[in-house]
């Protein structure tokens, strides 16, 4: 049995740990304390929504979050989901598409115009995931990043 409930600041200390190991596979340092502050002022600020999945035993499994943009040609909120992850020894249970339905609930009930996000091109799980999931990749526009 999955619970998918919205992350709290008592949950802070097992996230902590859960956005560690997803920085880690997309090679950042491991620093679950800066990683927890980093959480804590997203939380405390209402700079993004964070969705946690705990297991039938109470065990945080999985954590996915979002940031709020805007679309100004639909003149809408958009939503960024910007990390999504599951504790290796918790896939394949569903945990992933459970995070992203709770997502999608969240679009929907903010009256949003969508979802957006952006994966490697090697995270093959993920590129299987997302159009299992309703989404549908963006073969029309470029990408470009800046750098600071």
């Amino acid at each position: 049995m999955i619970t998918i409930k919205p992350a709290e600041l008592n949950d802070l200390d097992a996230l902590a740990i859960l956005f560690d190991g997803y920085r880690v596979f997309y090679e950042q340092k491991s620093d679950v304390s800066a990683g927890k502050e980093f959480l804590q002022e997203r939380l405390k600020n209402g700079e993004s929504k964070i969705f946690v999945a705990l297991n039938g035993a109470g065990k945080m499994t999985g954590f996915v979050q979002l940031y709020p943009i805007f679309s100004s040609t639909r003149m809408k909120r958009l939503w960024l989901l910007n990390d999504l992850f599951v504790d290796p020894d918790f896939r394949g249970q569903g945990i992933s598409k459970a995070l992203i339905e709770e997502a999608k609930k969240l679009c929907v009930d903010s009256e949003s115009c969508g979802m957006i996000l952006e994966t490697a091109k090697s995270n093959e799980v993920g590129n299987s995931l997302y159009p299992r999931t309703s989404f549908v990749l963006d073969k029309e526009h470029n990408y470009y990043f800046w750098d600071n």
